[in-house]
Formats: structure tokens, C-alpha cells, sequence
């Protein structure tokens, strides 16, 4: 056998194991891993390459093991967000809780970009008056970790810690719709490889108004407790994105839209909700606790058809991690 083939065999052999091994519950594989460990592939290829035109036994020993090294490293290991954050593949978009150093270094790129080393504290806010039933809030900007987890007398409020890039925030009108745009300003959506560089926004809303909610961004960290809040409409788009969102069904009807090209989705509804999930996803992994499968990409709760309130949830990844928890 040709060690070429034996190679390209090798990787199918492993990526079918992993489907079925995650599919019955054998392997608990973190979908997260392939972007967050995607140079070992570039480290795979390049032995292989190397090695391409030799036949000998020991080259085809060299490229199997460092392809079965590799494939394991990214499908066993877990450096999700529990790890630590000391480990050399601490790559998480460069996102720290411990936000605690007040000193700031500035400097200047070459594109005219002020970079801080320690980082700046910002407040964006917006006061609260009764009129407002309905309030749209757009949110753009990556390689930053989002957090909404508070309430707040004033209609919106973020506090920002902030190492790169620049807050904007501007409110504008759309019919009987307030309209909140919070945007990182000459953002990029890169990922940002040096620790100490990092942006931390912390979000807290009005409990009154019902609540669309868009945030979009290339890369970007969100953990969105809106059990306290009426949400219409989530929609969450991006390109390699980690989210955990918890809502309540306060509204007859609320829509969750996830669009995310490689990303870990954590959905958490209450127990006794009405929900229907509907996934199209390339390479996806699905945990969706409590529900019945309609079909190959439709799940939904007893009960959804005749609900008063219900949960509409659509999944979208090319490679992803997609749960659905409830509480």
C-alpha cells in the first residue's frame, strides 16, 4: 500500500470514529478545538509534505505517528474556558476575567492605532424613559468577551475594558423603535495572540422594554444571562464564536438565530418551555436535552403546537458544537 494512501485512509478512519464515538456518547469532542489548535494541521501538512517523495519505512512511520499525535491532540484535549489560562495554548481571543490592572501604556502602530498595553475603562450609557416599549440594540465587534448578566435603572449601560480598538456608541430612531448601536470602532475581528492585550465588554438593560438583540462579529467571546429581560428576537452571527446564552420564554414568541462558522453553542430555556430547534450545520455536534426529533434537523419540546409562549431556536455552523440545555 502507498504511504500516501494509507495516509489519506488514516485521517477518514479517524474523523468517522469521532462522529460515532461522539454520536452514541462515548467521546464528549469539543467542536471549539478544531479553531482554537487549527496550526497543528499546518505542522501535519508540512511533515507530510517533507516527507511526500520518500519511501521508506521510517518516513511513513514519521508521518502516521505525527498525524495520529495531532488528530489526537485536537479531538481528546479540552482547552475550553475552564483551563488555564497559564497554558501555552491559551488562545480564547485573548480573553481574561481578571480585568483588575488600572495602569495604562500607550503606544502607536504603524497604522496610527493606539495600542494599550494595560488597557483603558470606558462607560457607555443611555437613560430609561417610560416610552420606550421597544428597543433594538445592535452590537458589533470582535475579539471581545460579552457579558450581560445584570440589570440597570438606565435603559442601557456597558462598561468596557478595552486594549485595542475604540467603543462607539450611538441611539437613533426606527418608526415607535429605540435603536442602540454599540460598536467597536476600527475593529478588525482578528484574533489577537498577545495575552495582555484583550476587551471586555459588560452589558446591563432595562428589564421594561421588549428587546431585539443583534450582535455580530468575526471572533468574539458571549455569555448573555437574559432570564431578567422580554427578548423578541436573538441573532448572533460570526465567524469563530463561543456562546452561552440563558433566556426565559416571557413573550408568546421568541426567536434565537445562530449563524457562526466554526463556534460552541450553549442555549439554556427553561424546563417547562415550549421550544422547537431547527439545525443546518455542515459538521455539527447536537445535545438537545428533553426534545423529540421530528426529522434529520428539527427537534421539538411535548407540547410546542399548543403553547401560549414559545421558544424558536435556528442553528447554523459549518463546524460546531450545538447544545440545548434546560433548567
Amino acid at each position: 500500500m502507498k504511504s500516501d494512501r494509507l495516509f489519506s485512509g488514516l485521517v477518514l478512519i479517524v474523523i468517522g470514529a469521532v462522529f460515532l464515538l461522539n454520536n452514541f456518547g462515548v467521546i464528549d469532542f469539543h467542536w471549539g478545538n478544531l479553531f482554537r489548535l487549527w496550526p497543528i494541521f499546518l505542522v501535519i501538512g508540512g511533515v507530510n509534505l517533507m516527507l511526500a517523495n520518500n519511501r521508506t519505512v521510517w518516513a511513513t512511520v514519521i508521518k502516521v505517528a505525527v498525524l495520529v499525535m495531532g488528530l489526537g491532540f485536537v479531538l481528546f484535549s479540552n482547552v475550553g474556558k475552564n483551563r488555564d489560562h497559564s497554558s501555552p495554548f491559551n488562545y480564547r481571543f485573548n480573553i481574561d476575567d481578571n480585568d483588575n490592572d488600572d495602569d495604562d501604556s500607550d503606544t502607536t502602530d504603524n497604522d496610527g492605532d493606539i495600542k494599550r498595553s494595560k488597557g483603558v475603562s470606558s462607560t457607555y450609557e443611555e437613560l430609561y424613559r417610560p416610552d420606550e416599549k421597544r428597543v433594538r440594540l445592535n452590537i458589533t465587534g470582535g475579539a471581545t468577551k460579552y457579558i450581560l448578566n445584570t440589570t440597570t435603572d438606565s435603559l442601557f449601560r456597558a462598561t468596557t475594558h478595552e486594549t485595542f480598538g475604540d467603543y462607539i456608541f450611538t441611539k437613533s430612531t426606527d418608526d415607535s423603535v429605540m435603536v442602540l448601536n454599540f460598536i467597536m470602532k476600527n475593529h478588525n475581528n482578528r484574533f489577537n495572540w498577545d495575552s495582555d492585550r484583550k476587551n471586555e465588554a459588560r452589558i446591563s438593560l432595562h428589564t421594561a422594554p421588549i428587546w431585539d438583540i443583534n450582535l455580530r462579529s468575526g471572533a468574539a467571546e458571549m455569555n448573555f444571562d437574559l432570564t431578567p429581560f422580554k427578548v423578541r428576537n436573538l441573532n448572533v452571527s460570526g465567524g469563530a464564536t463561543s456562546t452561552k446564552v440563558k433566556l426565559d420564554a416571557k413573550l408568546p414568541f421568541t426567536e434565537v438565530n445562530v449563524a457562526t462558522g466554526a463556534s460552541e453553542v450553549e442555549i439554556s430555556i427553561p424546563r417547562n418551555a415550549a421550544c422547537k430547534v431547527d439545525v443546518s450545520s455542515g459538521l455539527s455536534s447536537n445535545n438537545f436535552e428533553g426534545f423529540t426529533k421530528i426529522d434529520g434537523s428539527h427537534y421539538i419540546t411535548p407540547g410546542y403546537q399548543t403553547a401560549a409562549n414559545k421558544i424558536y431556536i435556528h442553528l447554523k455552523g459549518g463546524v460546531s458544537d450545538f447544545n440545548v440545555k434546560r433548567y
